[in-house]
């Protein structure tokens, strides 16, 4: 009877051990049980990141093998430390540096120990892996750039920080994630899913095959391929005419919102930020304090808009009542704001609102502005129906995009000028703040939000967000917020006379010199004051060169901003870059060789530099002024061609 017992009770404990170790192992597991258990290593084996393509299938980005040096800390044993320095082309000091942040990360997981080795590199190396214990080699894809442009559209990628690590399991040191740009933004559909398999060790910590027969390995899964909406030979064409200027431009599609060209300058080759030199091209980029190449400035430059700006505020006092396309203001060379004149370089005479927008009328607009105010009871119920017009065109918001940053420019409001001046009619009015009607002042705009603006003006009445992903594994998108018109506060009827007087801006303005045959331009010029503080004091500069424009003027395929620091008067700088721009992407080649040898052969380097000099400089001085003669028959011989 005892032994019957002692057996049963033996029995009874074998099950039961049994039955524990069949829960841990079947039901209780989970992987993070495997990360914990010293004798399982853990290897990644990395998707390649989906490749990016511009809108016509063109390849923007795509990836080349890399390879890095991994490290276990713990599995380290004596090595020629010398030797793999020399092979790794590092120093010792680097190595104990590397070595140390490895074992705080962790003494058993794996970490990048040297990142991205070439291929020369790599085929050195992989036959004396074995003398280095602890030490392995692991492959992953780096970016490959099919474009020296588009840096600030695409972005880039660079290893993961401890703060990605604590915001996001999935990542652990040493790996990459999108930075900037659509490789940030876009970062889940790119990546991929990596792969993972589990290794079991012996006693002596060598491997000794899979984990569980490898029913725990989960294979690769490739990052999706996206096609973006920019256009590739648009992009690349609009840098190539930026070179030494500084401004943005920003191009989109009316009827989508689809960012055709976002172009930031100075800008640089994403190039320099892949590959063992990333970091070291980083610093210099990102420290070079005067021309900012990392500063988008297609989406983050807040300036006054200048003249462009004009056409809003026609088309709010048409919407208003306040005047009709045939009110008409005279202009006394300027305009009279007290007992103050203000400048105005139309020639002076009766304008209407054709020639007002044509002949660019700051007198036309400031007194359409007056009228405006006089609609209404009181300056501040005034002022709310201005701000709510203007808001309706996407001006003074971030306008809701798929883009990493951005600035949301501004637009004043009764509450800023309460404020400012004090609550009630009698201490502001439309004479206290006459420079909205002109675009300076209190509005700031972004090139995007310029474009934009554009975009609403040439459908009549509405936009699309603008944005810049198009296809996700060849499918076209269809995200609401895209998709869905944006409708402004401005009656459709009241778009025809603006868009006239834009379209005679070519014809018989400000901009008929740079017309482009066969293609009916609506555009509008502006040239912005330019001010900065030199050792505290507020010093002019030379001015800002603005301009704006859609083609065809009926049914537009691209609406265009461009602004330029110091870039002159409007049609200058800013006007040739436009009207070719326009040209390259509606005809796809450029007729108007003159413009185009112009903006390649000239720059405002000269100009960027006064402020530095350390010498007394002057604003305004056109260097064209010597050949104005040449330069306009150039033009006249063209057109007739």
């Amino acid at each position: 009877m005892k032994k019957l017992l002692l057996s049963s009770i033996i029995v009874i404990i074998g099950i039961t051990f049994l039955g524990r170790l069949s829960y841990l192992q079947i039901f209780s597991f989970s992987p993070d049980q495997v990360l914990e258990d010293p004798a399982i290593k853990r290897v990644y084996d990395y998707p390649e990141r989906g490749y990016i393509y511009d809108r016509n299938g063109k390849l923007l980005v795509g990836n080349d093998p890399a390879y890095d040096v991994m490290v276990i800390p713990r599995e380290v044993r004596e090595l020629d430390t010398l030797e793999l320095c020399g092979l790794l082309k590092i120093d010792k000091e680097k190595f104990k540096k590397e070595l140390r942040k490895a074992r705080i990360y962790s003494p058993r997981l794996p970490s990048v120990f040297v990142p991205q080795l070439s291929k020369e590199d790599y085929a050195k190396l992989q036959e004396k892996m074995r003398h280095y214990r602890g030490f392995y080699i692991q492959k992953r894809s780096l970016r490959y750039y099919d474009t020296n442009s588009a840096a600030n559209v695409l972005g880039y990628i660079s290893e993961v920080n401890e703060r990605d690590l604590a915001k996001n399991p999935y990542y652990v040191q040493g790996e990459l994630t999108g930075r900037t740009g659509v490789e940030k933004v876009y970062e889940d559909i790119l990546r991929g899913r990596k792969g993972v398999q589990y290794i079991q060790k012996d006693r002596f910590n060598r491997d000794i095959g899979p984990y569980k027969n490898g029913t725990l390995d989960t294979l690769p899964e490739q990052g999706f391929e996206i096609n973006v909406t920019i256009d590739k030979d648009l992009q690349e064409y609009g840098e190539k005419l930026m070179v030494g200027k500084w401004g943005g431009i920003v191009a989109i599609e009316p009827a989508t919102g689809e960012i055709l060209s976002m172009i930031s300058g100075p800008t640089y080759d994403p190039s320099l930020l892949v590959g063992r030199k990333r970091s070291a091209n980083y610093s210099k980029l990102h420290y070079d304090s005067i021309s900012k190449p990392t500063f988008d400035r297609s989406i983050s430059f807040e300036k006054s808009p200048g003249s462009p700006f004009k056409a809003i505020n026609a088309l709010i006092a048409l919407q208003e009542g306040a005047i009709t396309p045939s009110t008409t203001f005279t202009c006394h060379h300027g305009f009279f704001i007290g007992r103050s004149k203000k400048g105005c370089h139309c020639g002076g005479g009766t304008r209407t609102l054709n020639n007002g927008i044509y002949k660019s009328c700051n007198a036309y607009f400031v007194g359409a502005y007056k009228k405006l105010f006089e609609q209404f009871p009181s300056n501040s119920e005034a002022m709310d129906a201005w701000e709510k017009h203007v808001r309706s065109f996407g001006l003074g918001s971030y306008l809701g995009s798929d883009l990493y940053t951005g600035r949301p420019g501004s637009v004043p409001s009764t509450e800023l000028y309460n404020k400012w001046y004090g609550v009630g009619d009698k201490r502001w009015s439309a004479t206290t703040t006459y420079s909205n009607a002109i675009g300076q002042g209190e509005v700031n705009v972004t090139p995007i939000q310029l474009a934009n603006m554009t975009a609403a003006i040439a459908n009549r009445g509405f936009f699309f967000t603008p944005h810049v992903l198009k296809k996700i594994d060849g499918k076209e998108i269809s995200i609401p917020d895209f998709v869905e018109p944006k409708h402004t506060t401005i009656d459709k009827r009241h778009f025809e006379p603006v868009i006239q007087g834009m379209a005679d801006v070519y014809h018989k303005g400000t901009a008929q010199y740079i017309q482009i045959p066969d293609i009916e331009i609506a555009g509008k010029t502006g040239t912005v004051e330019n001010y900065i503080k030199i050792d505290s004091v507020k010093t002019q500069l030379t001015d800002n060169s603005v301009f704006v424009a859609f083609a065809p003027v009926e049914n537009p395929t691209i609406a265009i901003a461009v602004y330029i620091q110091n870039g002159y008067y409007g049609s200058r700088y800013a006007g040739h870059i436009a009207s070719l721009m326009i040209e390259k992407y509606i005809k796809r080649e450029v007729t108007r060789k003159d413009l185009e040898k112009r903006m390649l052969e000239r720059t405002l380097e000269r100009e960027y530099a006064k402020p530095y000099s350390g010498k007394e400089f002057k604003i305004n001085e056109y260097d064209w002024s010597q050949d104005a003669n040449k330069f306009h028959a150039e033009k006249a011989e063209s057109l007739s061609e």
